[in-house]
């Protein structure tokens, strides 16, 4: 190992380390990270190194000095990877690790361009403005030339961020197969169309993509668009999210500002089709603004304006909570600056088989008893739910 020591240390010595990723891990059965990325970034004036450990379901972060980065690059390659590729200012390195522990360096030309990674800095977005996208000059969003247009730009980042919460949910995602996803309430698409943009011509995944809402000039829209950008598996339905039952199945369900309680009736299909992906942002949350009642609360819920708001966070409280009950591992998450939209959260479930069920069915009908609520979800779910609360 003494001559990958001694080249990890000449070029964090040279500061010369553009990129780097570790993978071939040796041991499989062990439950540990696929793969580890390296990219230099700049914090609060600071180098460090970032450190990305790809797992089966999830991605954690380090960010390490020199030293420490000098420590983890030799461990990585000592105990769990067959092989690197480090790409520096100068040269690409390409390291293999035998059975035996043969070490083998191989030393090319650079084929990476170095260029600073700020937290300051300009976002790098999964699309780029200068990059050309046919869906998005067909929106009106990017002009023919690739740039984006003035009055769009807060909707060219909100689909970026839409594509950063979906990418997140690829290892949830079967390659093998044709991957069915139910887009309820799609309006204009323009998130639809960035999926299968992403999916499809990005990623190479096999999809059938199905947006669904009530609006018929919206869906003629909507489909002769597709017809045109040649997105064959995409299509375009007139209908309500209650009376949708083409599918048996589904891998992903996609609810975007669903009005009250519509959201639950897209949740309860998602998961009665054993979705093993949903995403939702709900709008409109007005069930609960007259059924809460809670004596604690009345300095906050005398306030008109500040009771909605509680009425509503309640509400999409319920709902994470229920997705947990039924298997899933739920996150609320942030979908857009508030400056942009208030319609700001977005719950994202993956189904794992949630072990910890006892203990949220325990902390749900405790949470309802507090506010004196019958939520109308688990009407929605109907005896899915309801044998499992009783």
């Amino acid at each position: 190992m003494q001559n990958i020591s001694e080249l990890i240390e000449e070029i964090i010595k040279q500061e010369s380390i553009i990129y780097a990723v570790f993978s071939g891990i040796r041991n499989k059965s062990e439950k540990t990270f696929n793969k580890v990325t390296i990219k230099k970034v700049t914090i609060q004036n600071e180098i460090k190194h970032q450190f990305e450990y790809f797992y089966d379901k999830n991605v954690e972060h380090k960010n390490l000095d020199n030293d420490e980065t000098k420590a983890e690059m030799s461990t990585l390659l000592e105990t769990y990877f067959k092989q690197a590729l480090i790409n520096t200012k100068d040269s690409d390195y390409h390291i293999l690790i035998s059975k035996k522990g043969e070490v083998k360096i191989n030393k090319k030309a650079p084929t990476k361009k170095f260029e600073e990674a700020s937290h300051n800095r300009k976002k790098k977005y999964i699309l780029n403005e200068g990059e050309k996208s046919a869906f998005l000059i067909e929106l009106g969003i990017m002009t023919e030339q690739g740039k984006i247009v003035n009055s769009k730009y807060d909707k060219f980042k909100q689909i970026n961020r839409y594509l950063e919460l979906v990418s997140d949910c690829i290892p949830y995602l079967d390659k093998d197969k044709t991957i069915k996803i139910i887009d309820f309430g799609c309006g204009k698409a323009y998130l639809t169309f960035a999926l299968y943009d992403y999916l499809v011509l990005k990623m190479g995944y096999n999809v059938e993509i199905v947006g669904l809402d009530l609006k018929e000039n919206v869906i003629k829209f909507c489909s002769n668009l597709a017809k045109k950008l040649n997105y064959d598996d995409l299509r375009f339905e007139q209908g309500d999210i209650k009376g949708f039952n083409q599918f048996g199945d589904v891998d992903m369900v996609i609810s975007l500002h669903a009005c009250n309680t519509a959201t639950d009736e897209a949740l309860a299909k998602a998961v009665n089709w054993g979705a093993k992906v949903i995403l939702a942002v709900p709008c409109c949350q007005h069930e609960f603004l007259k059924k809460i009642k809670n004596e604690k609360m009345i300095p906050m819920m005398k306030f008109g304006i500040i009771k909605e708001k509680l009425a509503s966070l309640l509400t999409d409280s319920v709902r994470a909570n229920v997705l947990e009950i039924m298997g899933y591992r739920t996150q609320v998450l942030e979908f857009i600056d508030m400056e942009h939209t208030p319609k700001n959260i977005m719950i994202r479930a993956f189904f794992e088989e949630n072990t910890n069920i006892n203990k949220v069915l325990k902390e749900y009908k405790e949470f309802k008893n507090e506010w004196q609520i019958t939520p109308y979800i688990e009407e929605a779910f109907g005896k899915s739910l309801t044998n499992k609360l009783n």
